[in-house]
């Protein structure tokens, strides 16, 4: 049964949306509560955005998966791993760009690795979101081309357990803490601390190769769930099931967490199981507000062109605020008695966002992400007038 559902490219688009909302603050130091991420353990909205892409990207290979096995292992093969290297390349170009950098009053290229004047390491991070979709399409794909629905639900199910225990294993007297998560040690053997990401204040990379197991059954949970709208259509028994297994695994996700807690930094088995519930749940939604009642217009389709150009989109939110960074508007002088500089996004924050409501700093910062998105919607609004749909 090959029918359209329109929900899932809403779906899709709306994570995109919410993604770029959530990565483009007016300023990192305001944000309101339900837009940041868990401090640790624990979730919030935030923490349920990138799961619910990789949810929709296993979504997009139970439609996609059966068309190119079709054609063929040899297509299969090259598609897959064209897609996974190009994605993973170009998150990786994006940590990297633009390769020059103001260092003083002087452009600078931006080393590969380099020692900081405290004398720690530095460089170019190698993973990333972009990096962990490429990893989680590739591994998701395979397993589902060779195991199909039976063997992927297996094959999840034993990376979520083989990663429990494993954590356990690596240090059984404290195995979920910051310090205590084995990933980081094997990071660093691997990556290098130069290339790690340092956003938690040390070293420690919330997208590292330890924690993508679970996020390679987000895109396998999302597969299965795309084979069952497949296999029964648009009907209330798909919806029903939807929601069904939705409150199963949303129960269990949180029972799972009094022993395994929730944790999207290091992408727990339970973070996987709880997420992927919710996203069930909000997609059984969709589909039944969308598909049944038709309820549709400017709310759907402010999220539809998001997901026609899901990754050229989030890509661009990327690009656009690294490349401005180049330009500096003078801010006055620093305590120091060097001269400051905005960049013109932080120009556009400090002296037309943050001044509309200037004793809550926290709504300027909203209300700049809000402008941005409404930029980043304009771009994809255009790209999907003129019929242009980049692909990777």
């Amino acid at each position: 049964m090959n029918q359209r559902f329109y929900s899932l490219d809403v779906f899709r688009g709306a994570t995109v949306a919410l993604m770029i909302l959530v990565n483009n603050p007016g300023s990192w130091a305001h944000i309101y509560t339900p837009l940041e991420h868990a401090p640790w353990h624990g979730v919030t909205p935030t923490d349920l955005v990138f799961p619910f892409f990789l949810f929709a990207v296993g979504n997009a290979m139970a439609f996609v998966l059966p068309k190119l096995e079709a054609a063929g292992e040899s297509v299969f093969w090259k598609k897959v791993m064209k897609r996974s290297l190009l994605i993973f390349l170009i998150g990786l170009f994006l940590n990297w760009f633009p390769f020059i950098k103001w260092d003083n009053d002087q452009l600078v290229a931006k080393p590969w690795a380099y020692i900081t004047s405290d004398g720690k390491a530095s460089g170019i991070r190698i993973f990333g979101v972009l990096q962990r979709i490429a990893l989680c399409y590739f591994f998701a794909s395979v397993i589902a081309h060779f195991g199909k629905q039976k063997g992927a639900f297996v094959a999840g199910a034993f990376l979520l357990l083989a990663y429990w225990f494993v954590c356990i294993a690596a240090n059984p007297a404290d195995p979920f803490s910051f310090a205590g998560w084995f990933g980081t040690k094997i990071d660093l053997a691997l990556l290098g601390e130069a290339h790690i990401y340092k956003g938690e204040g040390s070293s420690f990379d919330p997208e590292g190769l330890m924690s993508t197991a679970g996020a390679v059954v987000q895109v396998i949970f999302g597969y299965l769930a795309g084979s069952y709208i497949v296999q029964k259509g648009k009907t209330a028994e798909m919806v029903n099931g939807l929601f069904v297994a939705g409150c199963v695994l949303l129960f269990t996700g949180y029972c799972w967490n009094m022993v395994f807690p929730i944790n999207k930094k290091i992408w727990t088995s339970s973070y996987t199981v709880y997420t992927t519930g919710l996203a069930l749940l909000i997609l059984a939604l969709m589909i039944y507000v969308i598909e049944f009642k038709e309820w549709r217009g400017r709310w759907s389709r402010f999220f539809d062109v998001f997901g026609k150009n899901a990754l050229f989109i989030f890509a661009m939110s990327a690009i656009l605020p690294r490349l401005l960074a180049l330009i500096r508007i003078p801010a006055g002088v620093g305590l120091d008695g060097k001269p400051t500089y905005f960049t013109p996004f932080a120009w556009f924050y400090e002296h037309v966002c943050k001044p509309i409501l200037p004793a809550e700093p926290r709504a300027g910062s909203l209300i700049y992400a809000l402008c941005f998105i409404t930029m980043m919607w304009s771009f994809a609004w255009l790209l999907d007038k003129k019929k242009i749909y980049i692909k990777v």
